[in-house]
């Protein structure tokens, strides 16, 4: 639940400073940025101390998967906002970048894979996402984390309405752009991160949530962010319900079944949004 809410918030997050509805942690790349981290933490982990592995283990995950989230993140935001100067970026600009650096991302993590054998298992069933043989002192680390960039963004709630209007109407009501952006990003994608430590990638819930959310609550983030984290871990609980008990006594990951989920929704809005524009 705790995953869920955030990786909600995180992607009403992006939809509002992207200023674009179909932006979401998975589809931007910043879950495949932190993926590319945590597995070169998890690389590194496995040639130190077993003490300080098992002590540490989250709290480097969740740092390791903050850097490459962020650069993966960052590199989108350069890209759209170089395509279209001073306006919104298209949606397939956004979509495309995000693409590109996240199957780049997605390449090293396999090459990774292909060089260790050794930790192949671990790493492919980490990026599967699940909550399989996860314990409470791994959500009492990075719960925190969870909670204290969730609040920091509902916090902001202002800011991202004025920026879901755009640049210059921002500017004009006097919201400095360029330092609200940035915060509610690093905010986006520490929350982000720390999802990922715990779980591994799991895509689509950070569209599906805050979509739902808009239609019961509107699109004031005051409301939207709290709302969507409420939605966010219910279709989590939801999730990982269904991943347990599906062909039990196996699990399946339940990011397989957050996918199964989320990619019809995801094409559903896409040829929504291309019908309304034509």
């Amino acid at each position: 639940a705790c995953v869920g809410g955030g990786l909600a918030i995180a992607g009403a997050a992006f939809q509002g400073v992207f200023r674009n509805p179909l932006a979401d942690p998975f589809v931007i790349g910043a879950s495949s940025g932190a993926a590319l981290g945590a597995t070169l933490a998890l690389l590194l982990m496995a040639g130190s101390i077993t003490v300080i592995t098992a002590t540490w283990q989250i709290p480097w995950l969740i740092l390791a998967a903050f850097a490459g989230a962020l650069l993966v993140v960052g590199g989108v935001f350069v890209i759209a906002s170089l395509s279209h100067i001073g306006r919104s970026a298209p949606l397939l600009t956004l979509i495309l970048a995000g693409m590109a650096l996240s199957s780049f991302t997605g390449a090293l993590v396999s090459l990774i894979m292909f060089l260790n054998h050794e930790m192949l298992t671990t790493i492919f069933s980490w990026l599967l996402g699940s909550f399989s043989g996860r314990h409470w002192n791994e959500i009492l680390m990075a719960g925190p984390v969870i909670f204290c960039s969730g609040g920091l963004l509902w916090l902001l709630s202002r800011p991202l309405d004025l920026l879901s209007f755009g640049d210059e109407a921002a500017q004009t009501l006097g919201l400095s752009i360029g330092k609200f952006r940035m915060l509610i990003l690093v905010a986006a994608t520490f929350c982000t991160a720390a999802c990922v430590a715990v779980s591994g990638v799991i895509g689509f819930l950070g569209l599906m949530a805050p979509h739902m959310t808009r239609i019961l609550v509107g699109p004031r983030h005051g409301l939207l962010i709290p709302g969507s984290c409420l939605l966010g871990a219910t279709l989590m609980v939801i999730a990982d319900t269904l991943a347990r008990t599906a062909i039990a006594p196996a699990e399946i990951p339940v990011g397989i079944v957050t996918a199964l989920m989320g990619c019809p929704f995801f094409l559903f809005l896409l040829l929504s949004r291309g019908r309304q524009s034509g």
